[in-house]
This record gives C-alpha cells, sequence and structure tokens, in this order.
C-alpha cells in the first residue's frame, strides 16, 4: 500500500525527528475487511471467523508498516466498525439496553431485534454512531 513516493524516509544521524504514520487503512487492499464484516452479519461466518480474518488483516499492516522503515508502528489503529464506537466498549459506557443482546458492539452500530442503534452524528464530516 506505500508507494515509493510516501514511503517514510530514514532520520539523519543525530536527528530528533521520527517517522510513523496515523490513521493507515485498516479494510485491506481488497476491502477484505468489509467482506468479512458483511460475510459475519449475513451468518455465513462465525464471531471467531471474523476475529481471525480481522488478526490476519492487522498482522499484514504491521508487516507492511515495520517493513516500512517507520522509527515507531502504531498500534489500536484497527477497529471493525468505528473508533468512537471502540471508544464506547473500551470505557464500559455501552448503555443498559444492550446488556442482554448476544453482540453487543455491533448491536449498538446496526440495532438488534428489539434494541434500536445508538444515534449517529455527524463528527468532522464523518459518520460515527
Amino acid at each position: 500500500m506505500l508507494s515509493p513516493t510516501t514511503a517514510p524516509r530514514p532520520c539523519r544521524r543525530g536527528s530528533q525527528v521520527t517517522t510513523t504514520v496515523l490513521g493507515y487503512p485498516r479494510i485491506g487492499d481488497r476491502r477484505e475487511l468489509k467482506r468479512a464484516t458483511e460475510d459475519y452479519w449475513a451468518g455465513r461466518v462465525d464471531a471467531a471467523g471474523l476475529r481471525d480474518r480481522a488478526a490476519g488483516l492487522r498482522r499484514g499492516v504491521w508487516r507492511e508498516l515495520s517493513g516500512a522503515g517507520l522509527d515507531a508502528v502504531p498500534s489500536n489503529i484497527f477497529s471493525l466498525y468505528d473508533h468512537v464506537l471502540d471508544t464506547v466498549t473500551m470505557v464500559g459506557a455501552v448503555p443498559e439496553r444492550f446488556a442482554g443482546v448476544a453482540d453487543p458492539y455491533f448491536a449498538m452500530a446496526r440495532g438488534a431485534e428489539g434494541v434500536a442503534p445508538l444515534e449517529m452524528t455527524k463528527w468532522f464530516d464523518t459518520n460515527y454512531h
């Protein structure tokens, strides 16, 4: 995914500048994460299968970034759906109405039988829940 024009350049000896990248694409070269998530939603793959596919994509990105000559390879840049929803889950701000739902993470994003999803809000011209 990195092209020769965007690949980081090594720092000069003694320089205080370090290289990294933020917001690196997470869906895969051929939109593999999108397809894996849709397969999960359609019941063609179970939660373990989705986790396995996601783990493979993360490994590939880490390998690519570590081979690109970066001084620091970022972590926690991956999300199955969106980073705001990840933060809601991480800090335990999951509304009570999702407590009995089989998959509260995606239920917050898409809803579940009898449970409405979280409200969608525009954040910096993007769609986040």
